[in-house]
């Protein structure tokens, strides 16, 4: 994985951006246009193995011509690494393995809560909320990595 520096060097004005949010059963999926100015949520994917997830993750970088992978992490509010943050990683390191394109993580504290009040504001009911979630999450976490590669 690179820093948001290098992955800035790494990818080009017109890139379209994959962001995830990687969950241990459910992984969030936003897509960027490729003027670098929006992320939308895209999918959500139920992941039943590693080898499942990667093989999807391909298609959809295929299919989308996509140059870079931003990748939430799940750092504590007060600044330090959660347990999960280092499940990301090691999840990272897998897809680098089959998958050829720069991933940089991006600090993904409160992607959730804004992802739940974003739908919020789009007055969606609570159960069409809980099954959007993940890829409300992955265009929450997306959204900044992006706002910031833009400034």
């Amino acid at each position: 994985m690179i820093t948001i520096e290098e992955f800035k060097n790494k990818i080009s004005k017109k890139s379209r951006l994959l962001g995830l949010d990687l969950g241990s059963k459910r992984i969030g999926v936003a897509i960027s246009d490729d003027l670098l100015s929006i992320a939308t949520p895209f999918k959500t994917i139920n992941k039943e193995s590693t080898i499942q997830f990667i093989d999807e993750l391909n298609l959809i970088i295929k299919e989308n011509n996509i140059k870079g992978i931003i990748v939430g992490n799940p750092i504590n509010m007060d600044g330090s690494l959660s347990r999960s943050s280092q499940s990301v990683k090691d999840m990272c390191k897998n897809i680098l393995k089959c998958i050829n394109v720069p991933i940089c993580l991006w600090d993904e504290r409160l992607s959730t809560v804004g992802a739940f009040n974003l739908s919020s504001q789009l007055d969606e009911n609570i159960s069409k909320k809980v099954k959007n979630i993940d890829k409300n999450a992955a265009a929450f976490i997306l959204q900044g990595a992006i706002d910031y590669l833009k400034n």
